[in-house]
């Protein structure tokens, strides 16, 4: 395969107002209570470099009022951690799309590794997810990774291509391109779940083998325009001391931080490892 090399587009925003491919997400996972996102947030605000890239964050559902409150007019976005790929029914526990956007949110994980886990997820219920957020204004950052012993068996690529597949595809309706515009009107963590909450991280290195093939991926779908488009996020124990280096790494766009992101100190000097 040969490999491509795309450059950082520069900080502009885009067709469709999408902004360049370098975004940092927050996923809290469940963790916090009202007052204290209140807080992370409104020091966030306060903190937050004017030259940082785009900032999203992903609170649990019952914090979502209060996090969109706290972040209107700051350019930093918010997201829930899960859809339902349908709109309304019988599914207790769970949240739709509508609802989503309707509490003002802008963007939806789909796929997290721990869902797939805990909840067994499959690829094509991942692929549904993001159509059904698209269709309702969200753009989904759709999670992809292998696992250790995926990884062991020489399997990473081929767990990531049917992954990618999978997410991509119900998007496409059947069409030769995205319905939404050249933009790109979504993005990809690669999460390797052998490095989550496990304070194992994959190498620079690593890393950007994995976004290099998922960018190879994407431009065969899509084609070289979107493809450079969207961006590729690294997630899995990302630090403040560990950060810098992934930064650089080719193909890493941003970074989808667990853990680090419920201390502000710490998410700060991760987002600001992406300044300039």
């Amino acid at each position: 395969m040969t490999e491509l090399n795309f450059e950082r587009p520069e900080r502009r925003l885009g067709a469709a107002d999408w902004p360049e491919r370098r975004l940092i997400a927050a996923n809290w996972k469940m963790h916090l209570v009202t007052a204290e996102a209140r807080a992370f947030c409104e020091g966030l605000r306060a903190e937050i470099a004017a030259d940082a890239p785009q900032v999203a964050i992903f609170p649990s559902f019952p914090l979502l009022p209060c996090v969109v409150g706290a972040l209107e007019g700051s350019g930093i976005a918010v997201g829930g951690q899960d859809v339902h790929p349908s709109d309304k029914g019988a599914h207790t526990g769970d949240v739709s799309a509508p609802q989503l956007a309707d509490v003002g949110a802008t963007w939806v994980l789909c796929g997290h590794s721990e869902r797939r886990r805990d909840h067994n997820e499959g690829d094509d219920l991942v692929g549904r997810k993001a159509q059904t957020a698209t269709r309702h204004g969200l753009v989904p950052l759709i999670c992809v990774g292998e696992t250790r012993d995926e990884r062991r068996g020489g399997l990473t690529e081929e767990v990531l291509s049917r992954q990618l597949s999978a997410a991509i595809t119900p998007l496409l309706g059947g069409a030769s391109e995205l319905p939404f515009g050249p933009s790109g009107r979504f993005a990809i963590a690669y999460e390797p779940v052998w490095a989550i909450g496990t304070g194992e991280v994959a190498t620079p290195e690593i890393a950007s083998s994995a976004h290099v093939f998922l960018r190879n991926r994407l431009v065969d779908r899509l084609g070289t325009a979107t493809a450079a488009s969207i961006p590729l996020l690294y997630g899995g124990s990302v630090a403040p001391d560990n950060a810098r280096e992934l930064a650089e790494a080719p193909e890493v766009d941003g970074f989808l931080v667990g853990g680090a992101s419920l201390d502000l100190g710490k998410f700060l000097t991760i987002i600001h490892s992406f300044r300039g």
